[in-house]
């Protein structure tokens, strides 16, 4: 099915070419430029918490963007992802936090999701508008997503287990450049809102972006924003935030006297330096009434395959990952072989409201190594080792070690 909405989205871009003279054919190419990435994984696990635990192979994802430019001021942004060989319905089995049930995801979009579609109009060099379907770029995840952008197998564990990682949402986004040689960049947002059905213990918020559904709830609206200081070498060093009610967004009001305000700020650095790399990242979020938010989670209908755990009112999370290009020293102009390690600390149960059991599990830590060998920049191999504590309890582990696979490639971008 993958491969047929594939063929069929350039099959129409080849029809509607052929439907045009010589110029016009030329120009449209000259208009309509691709990126794509994508990444397989084979997982090896050794966890203390889950001795029956299978290896597994996973095609993570499959992204392909297509942009179209009207004109100098107005184009048009695509992203189609493919996720998990691309079904529509995913499975998993969670002893921990449903008793050993078998729960079931269903996300909107069938076969393919379509992640991104909004138009941009291009302003100023300080002041730019784009609305539709858009990304929040928050923290380090959201910025360094193609497969050669990140050294492990899947993004940082604290980022991944808190937030949204591919975050995003309906609405108008403000962005642009400002400063002596465009040394500031900023993002702002009104979106649509989370619903506070999908909080959990083990995920705080991440499971309350709304992707069950045909349509999203927008009863609730949030607010997003970004800066950053531009340093050398595309790197950056800057913070982001959200905050938005939840509890509007809930397919049923049954909270109908409390607000569920979400709030996250995090700091966030990517520095870039001849052969090393160093990003890091901290988080802090909150929840209002979280206490309430757990209570009528409880008696949530089972057909909405939620978790039902206890929320926090606060989360705490960090992280920081230093690489080194070890064929720089044979300067390599085509080749990296990259070695990395990474430390992610974070806790979804760091405070919770009186009658929450606090429970200790949810306070995670987790020390990654691994290498990643580019032969040509568009190629990489992945391999990781990891060993994630449960609890900060010695014979909680958890270890993994994945090897991974993926590519990127793009046209030239029309300017």
């Amino acid at each position: 099915m993958k491969t047929q909405i594939v063929t069929l989205i350039l099959s129409s871009i080849t029809l509607l070419s052929n439907a045009q003279t010589d110029s016009t054919k030329a120009n449209l190419f000259n208009k309509l430029s691709v990126k794509t990435y994508g990444v397989v994984n084979y997982y090896n696990y050794d966890w203390d918490t889950d001795k029956d635990k299978r290896n597994a192979v996973d095609l993570e994802r499959y992204n392909m963007y297509l942009y179209y430019k009207f004109n100098d001021k107005i184009s048009l942004k695509t992203e189609f992802e493919f996720e998990h060989g691309g079904t529509g319905s995913t499975m998993e089995f969670d002893k921990f936090e449903e008793f050993g049930e078998f729960e079931t995801e269903t996300e909107a979009g069938g076969e393919v999701l379509i992640e991104q579609l909004n138009i941009e109009f291009k302003v100023t060099p300080w002041f730019n508008i784009r609305a539709g379907r858009l990304k929040l770029y928050l923290g380090v995840a959201s910025k360094l997503d193609l497969t050669p952008d990140y050294f492990t197998g899947f993004r940082s564990l604290m980022e991944n287990t808190i937030l949204p990682l591919g975050w995003y949402e309906t609405g108008i986004e403000i962005f642009g450049d400002f400063g002596k040689n465009k040394k500031w960049s900023y993002k702002a947002y009104v979106v649509n809102g989370l619903s506070s059905t999908g909080f959990s213990s083990g995920n705080w918020i991440k499971r309350g972006h709304q992707k069950k559904f045909e349509m999203a709830n927008a009863e609730n609206l949030a607010l997003a924003g970004r800066i950053d200081y531009n340093l050398k070498n595309k790197g950056w060093i800057g913070f982001s935030g959200y905050y938005g009610d939840s509890n509007g967004n809930r397919p049923k009001k049954d909270i109908k006297n409390a607000k569920g305000h979400v709030s996250t700020l995090d700091f966030h650095v990517n520095i870039n330096k001849g052969p090393i790399k160093f990003r890091a990242m901290a988080l802090y979020g909150h929840l209002q009434n979280s206490d309430i938010i757990s209570k009528a989670n409880l008696n949530l209908s089972n057909n909405l395959n939620e978790k039902r755990t206890p929320v926090a009112s606060d989360v705490i999370g960090y992280y920081g990952e230093i690489g080194y290009d070890i064929l720089s020293l044979t300067k390599s102009k085509t080749s990296q072989l990259l070695i990395f390690g990474r430390y992610d600390f974070y806790d979804t149960m760091f405070k919770v409201e009186d009658g929450i059991f606090k429970n200790p599990r949810w306070e995670r830590q987790v020390i990654t190594f691994g290498f990643n060998y580019l032969p040509i920049p568009n190629i990489i191999l992945k391999t990781h080792y990891s060993i994630r504590q449960l609890g900060l309890v010695k014979n909680n582990l958890e270890k993994t070690l994945l090897i991974g696979l993926g590519y990127t490639f793009k046209t030239a971008k029309k300017k």
